[in-house]
């Protein structure tokens, strides 16, 4: 079996620390994996300090921020940007996104929601990993949802919140050019904050359920500025609400 490492995603942990703690212990406990901040070396590490909260910087601090792994290694993801760097950037590295390690746990603790219908909001960051899109289904259904597809899922989906409506950080057409420059054609321009949130109030009109579940930052964001009811993935699994 190859070494796996989890990478916890500088962006995802600014948005939200105390979920990230939690889903790093789980890594780090259950599965004894390494874990790295960042998927690219030396990137923007103080500035990323800086932004944490002051009472998980020192934490954050003595996570090593990077690391290279042997060939034949497998990054751990959960973070879409951080998976499409390491496809293109190091392709001697297997990716495996966290919701199907999860699913390799047989003693996961999954709650309870009481067949309730939930919507499902694929990312366009990761639109051709149907192996990650099936374990999101899957964990939902195994938390006892009634899980609704929406009309544009999997490949179909055109959607990572307004993260597609702004320029992208420079860095990422370099690194994952087929991804980000290529694959974007007419995306990453710039829009006002009135278009950002009429396109994510359009796209909300459109889904069928009164929740929607993510596995994207960036599409939670675009989610919650269109006004859904949306839940990180993470949060349905690792933070208080429902029924054990």
């Amino acid at each position: 079996m190859s070494q796996k490492f989890f990478v916890a995603s500088c962006v995802f942990t600014e948005e939200y620390p105390a979920l990230s703690k939690k889903v790093q212990a789980y890594v780090r406990e259950r599965f004894n994996l390494p874990i790295i901040r960042c998927c690219v070396d030396k990137y923007k590490v103080a500035e990323f300090e800086n932004r944490m909260p002051e009472n998980f910087r020192d934490e954050w601090r003595a996570i090593k921020h990077f690391e290279k792994f042997p060939a034949g290694s497998t990054m751990v993801s959960i973070c879409h940007n951080c998976s499409a760097i390491f496809e293109e950037r190091h392709p001697e590295i297997f990716r495996e996104s966290i919701w199907e390690l999860i699913l390799s746990d047989k003693n996961f603790p999954y709650k309870n929601f009481g067949g309730e219908k939930i919507s499902v909001q694929d990312c366009w960051r990761s639109k051709e990993n149907f192996a990650e899109q099936e374990a999101v289904r899957e964990i939902l259904r195994r938390m006892n949802f009634e899980v609704v597809e929406l009309e544009e899922n999997h490949a179909r989906t055109k959607f990572c919140g307004y993260s597609l409506y702004q320029p992208q950080p420079p860095r990422n057409p370099k690194l994952a050019p087929k991804r980000f420059l290529h694959d974007a054609k007419n995306l990453f321009r710039e829009h006002t904050p009135e278009q950002k949130k009429f396109f994510m109030q359009e796209h909300c009109a459109r889904i069928p359920t009164e929740k929607v579940a993510a596995y994207c930052h960036y599409c939670v964001r675009g989610l919650k500025l269109g006004g859904a009811k949306v839940f990180h993935l993470a949060e349905l699994l690792f933070e208080e609400g429902g029924q054990n």
